[in-house]
């Protein structure tokens, strides 16, 4: 069984991602993180809710221990409206510090309260609300194991070269002006792989990623699993839409950084981001990117 997100639920946010995080809660693509963005002063945007519902629970839990965080972070379970097109099922989320309480009822796009940045966090990562969706035979409170998501709505994929110069800079990280959004607003893009699909994921520093919006589906007697490229760099294997990153390191003209972060945007900040700690970059630095096989060194 999965869970089907429509357009209406994804297009209130600005970014998604089933795949790029660390934890299990998002192997298979059974979690989404959806982004709401920042307001033009730079402040986060409230929480808003994915779903119209009633507030089940809110509770506080123990994040992983972080110099950078806060150590705890919150649990809110909601039990979606009868015409929900989840009703029945119990919605999970976390990173947001509640402003609702059990009981209060909630239309789609309402704030639960204000996004967090727990240990859960690397430092690298934008705020954004973890989402996932449990049946009734199942223990809300645990993190993995929940149902399986897919997108309702349409991923366009940008042919990427590698390529581009550096429009922004964090502490840890360097976001590209390419691939550029055709349309800001329209439609969610992401990186396109070499053989068509969408990449989803932190490569390699995460445990794999996703391929999405693949074109065609394997038939009944054809292998599952598909050799995943970009730019004629190999950077894994997938089994239906999950990829096994290789062996790999990414390195930004010539050098190793940490890794590649790939997601879904509709914004028009939309580019490829670096996730470079070792590493600072110029603005309007020229880059390249490039992943290289660790077993051929």
């Amino acid at each position: 069984m999965a869970v089907t997100l429509p357009e209406a639920v994804l297009a209130r946010y600005e970014r998604f991602s089933l795949y790029n995080s660390p934890y299990p809660a998002h192997d298979g693509g059974c979690a989404i993180d959806l982004y709401p963005g920042t307001l033009a002063d730079g402040r986060t945007t409230a929480a808003p809710s994915p779903v119209a519902g009633t507030v089940r629970e809110t509770r506080t839990v123990r994040a992983p221990p972080k110099p950078y965080a806060p150590e705890h972070d919150h649990l809110i379970l909601l039990e979606p409206a009868d015409t929900s097109p989840f009703a029945g099922l119990t919605v999970r989320i976390l990173h947001v510090e509640p402003a609702v309480d059990a009981g209060d009822r909630l239309d789609r796009g309402d704030s639960l309260g204000r996004l967090v940045r727990a240990g859960f966090f690397a430092p690298w990562v934008d705020n954004h609300l973890h989402v996932g969706f449990r049946s009734p035979d199942q223990n809300p409170y645990r993190a993995a194991g929940s149902l399986p998501i897919d997108l309702g709505a349409a991923v366009r994929p940008l042919e990427w070269d590698g390529t581009g110069r550096v429009r922004s800079t964090g502490d840890t990280y360097a976001v590209l002006d390419a691939p550029t959004h055709p349309d800001p607003g329209a439609t969610f893009v992401g990186v396109r792989a070499d053989g068509g699909g969408v990449l989803d994921g932190g490569v390699p520093h995460y445990d794999g990623g996703g391929l999405l919006e693949r074109s065609e589906s394997p038939a009944a007697d054809e292998p599952t699993e598909t050799v995943v490229s970009l730019n004629g760099d190999r950077l894994g294997v997938a089994d239906g839409r999950t990829i096994a990153w290789d062996d790999v390191t990414v390195t930004a003209n010539g050098a190793p950084i940490t890794g590649l972060s790939l997601f879904c945007a509709r914004d028009g900040e939309f580019g490829a981001k670096l996730i470079c700690p070792e590493r600072s970059f110029a603005r309007g630095e020229r880059i390249r990117v490039r992943v290289r096989s660790n077993a051929a060194i």
